[in-house]
């Protein structure tokens, strides 16, 4: 059956399907030999499709992770200028999975991994509005800021959807505030608080739409459970 090649190649678990474009775009894929444009389909039961000279294949097996990342490393799978990349966190897995979505590198908390498209796909769309929940430590604290902060509705001149936000703990100027937004864009949350005065000193995802961190300890990763993933993917 004939699909988008940016499906075929973020089923295959190579990358995402927004990443996958962009290679389109760079003119890394082909397609029997030819090179590919954005929008072309393909039949991996007749076609060859190829990135970077290397042929791609569904894998045998789904595989689904949760990460609690650390700070320091990057969300990508290749990056020159990065110190350290969250795949090397997953090498032991016994496949190639990527991230669902991003925490920028001064971030840390729950990061999913996977490599099926489809799933990718059910969580990152912005239509099926996935609930994210960040743990935010912030200096510049004055009482209402919460409010304030849950009011933003634009970032640099683009609008946002609205947080819910909520206040955890305070001490003096220092505050732990509770986040949750659906979006994702770049560094939002860190942003929404630059616009009205708040200095982020910790961002944690302790949350994901059905998914909790809970206790797993930095640097380490599980297995989703096969209800997990149901629940992702409704």
């Amino acid at each position: 059956m004939e699909e988008r090649l940016q499906k075929l190649i973020a089923n295959a678990g190579l990358c995402s399907r927004r990443a996958a474009e962009t290679l389109l775009e760079q003119g890394r894929v082909t397609v029997n030999g030819l090179r590919a444009s954005l929008g072309q389909k393909a039949d991996l039961s007749r076609d060859r499709v190829a990135v970077d000279g290397v042929d791609i294949a569904p894998p045998e097996a789904y595989t689904y992770l949760m990460l609690h990342k650390p700070a320091g490393y990057a969300c990508t799978l290749s990056d020159p200028h990065a110190g350290h990349l969250v795949t090397e966190l997953v090498a032991d897995c016994g496949v190639r999975v990527y991230p669902v979505g991003r925490l920028d590198v001064a971030s840390e908390g729950l990061l999913l991994m996977t490599n099926d498209g489809d799933f990718a796909n059910a969580v990152l769309h912005p239509s099926h509005q996935v609930d994210k929940t960040y743990r935010v430590t912030v200096s510049g604290y004055q009482r209402g800021c919460e409010r304030r902060l849950a009011a933003v509705r634009t970032l640099d001149g683009v609008p946002i959807r609205p947080a819910r936000v909520r206040l955890l703990a305070q001490d003096g100027s220092t505050a732990e505030l509770e986040v949750v937004i659906h979006e994702g864009k770049k560094r939002q949350i860190r942003r929404m608080c630059r616009a009205v005065g708040l200095s982020v000193t910790r961002l944690c995802r302790v949350g994901e739409g059905p998914l909790t961190l809970g206790d797993l300890p930095p640097g380490k990763w599980r297995h989703l459970s096969a209800d997990e993933v149901a629940a992702c993917k409704k």
